[in-house]
């Protein structure tokens, strides 16, 4: 049983129980959150940091458990790949927790204000959400940086992990609750859902309880908890990205770009899965192009444009459900476009609002595709693996939105505030 539903299981009395015992001691939790300073709330990502990474060994051998159960019931290797944590991994999510710490604190930022004519001063003012609830898959680097970011933004926060990496979050949210009780923090700050489908559901309906739920995995999973939710949801979407290369590319650039874009990790979403070539620079760049993404093991799925262009690289037709696919692999589908319009179209019909990047010397075309893609981040002669917070300067991420209200793109610390206004007056009256 996984993280994943094909649409919400019912949720019974024991269910909602679970889930509304959790959320009221995480609104508890919250409330003491809220009202943490910025050296309190770094002390304690401080001492999360240390913890993991004395837990090391306990946290690894978890993971093993993991990995070799996956392993047993023939989970595809980029899922394994997502699931791994060994020991440089851990050191790096450890690492993560204390960049989290150098950040500035969001809560109690001033967005806007002003004193009006009468006298009246008003201000709009950064807030925790209070309690966020996250439901995510194979990741447990997940587990560590909701925790950091929800502490940083004074958030309280219930974790919903898959099952596929059961005892590696389970060790993970034990060893930082007990940190967070060595700082004077409640450990309820922290907590880990467990249980069936049904629980899963009972989270999806506990509004009033949980105030944002931001869901982390696959369509499957985002559309589960999107459609099935009645608290609010800040939808993470599928990273269905493309790299175009323009008539006036650098080709060497482009070639570089591409191979980045899909071999550096492509079981993640911010990993290029779709290439789009111009017409005019096509049998200049493909040949080289896709002898370099075989000889790295993708496989490719091609328009007759492209297979006339691939001489001994193996290829096999691609159908509009390639183009539409996030593969999460080592699997790339390719196009040869006419001019930027067809290239634009190509991305308005398949892509996932996520990461789009061209690669063009030619300043008209790099405004044009700023102008008219509609995703999450567009890339101008750059890899689209630098969509992440971490690349941003965010520290770590808590997902990335491919939605347009309050969040879009990276998610770290103000995108998990809301505003407040502060009105503040001598006796006035209206």
């Amino acid at each position: 049983m996984t993280a994943t539903t094909a649409g919400p299981a019912q949720a019974s009395p024991e269910d909602v129980e679970l889930v509304t015992a959790l959320a009221t001691r995480s609104r508890v939790a919250a409330r003491r959150l809220a009202l943490l300073t910025r050296a309190e709330k770094d002390a304690a990502l401080h001492a999360l940091a240390d913890a993991l990474d004395a837990a090391s060994e306990q946290v690894v051998a978890a993971n093993s458990e993991d990995v070799e159960r996956g392993r047993s019931q023939g989970m595809e290797q980029s899922l394994q790949d997502r699931l791994r944590l060994d020991p440089e991994r851990v050191a790096a999510v450890a690492q993560a927790l204390r960049d989290v710490a150098g950040l500035p604190d969001p809560v109690g930022e001033v967005v806007r204000g002003s004193t009006l004519a009468n006298g009246l001063q008003i201000r709009e003012v950064r807030v925790p959400m209070g309690v966020v609830g996250m439901i995510y898959e194979a990741r447990p680097n997940v587990t560590v940086d909701a925790a950091g970011l929800g502490l940083k933004s004074g958030n309280a926060v219930i974790l919903r992990g898959g099952s596929a990496a059961a005892s590696s979050n389970r060790v993970l949210v034990e060893v930082m609750r007990s940190a967070l009780t060595t700082v004077g923090l409640p450990a309820d700050a922290v907590q880990l859902l467990e249980g069936g489908h049904g629980s899963v559901t009972a989270l999806m309906r506990a509004r009033g309880l949980v105030d944002l739920l931001i869901p982390r995995g696959g369509a499957g999973l985002i559309q589960s908890v999107v459609l099935g939710s009645t608290v609010p949801v800040i939808e993470t979407g599928i990273g269905n990205c493309h790299v175009y290369v323009d008539a006036a590319a650098d080709l060497e650039q482009a070639r570089a770009i591409t191979i980045n874009a899909k071999t550096h990790r492509p079981s993640v979403c911010n990993a290029a899965e779709s290439l789009l070539v111009h017409r005019a620079v096509a049998a200049d760049f493909l040949p080289v192009a896709l002898r370099q993404l075989c000889d790295a093991g993708v496989r490719l799925h091609v328009d007759a444009a492209t297979a006339a262009l691939a001489g001994d690289v193996p290829t096999e037709p691609a159908t509009d459900e390639d183009y539409a696919t996030e593969y999460h692999g080592l699997e790339m589908s390719v196009a040869v476009v006419d001019d930027l319009d067809a290239a634009l179209e190509h991305v308005r019909r398949f892509g996932s609002g996520h990461s789009e990047a061209i690669v063009t010397q030619d300043r008209g075309a790099s405004r044009r595709w700023v102008a008219e893609v509609d995703a999450a981040a567009v890339l101008v002669n750059a890899s689209t693996r630098f969509t992440d917070g971490g690349e941003f300067g965010f520290g770590a991420e808590i997902g990335i939105s491919t939605q347009k209200l309050h969040a879009r793109g990276p998610m770290a610390l103000p995108e998990l505030t809301t505003t407040k206004w502060v009105v503040e007056g001598e006796g006035h009256v209206r």
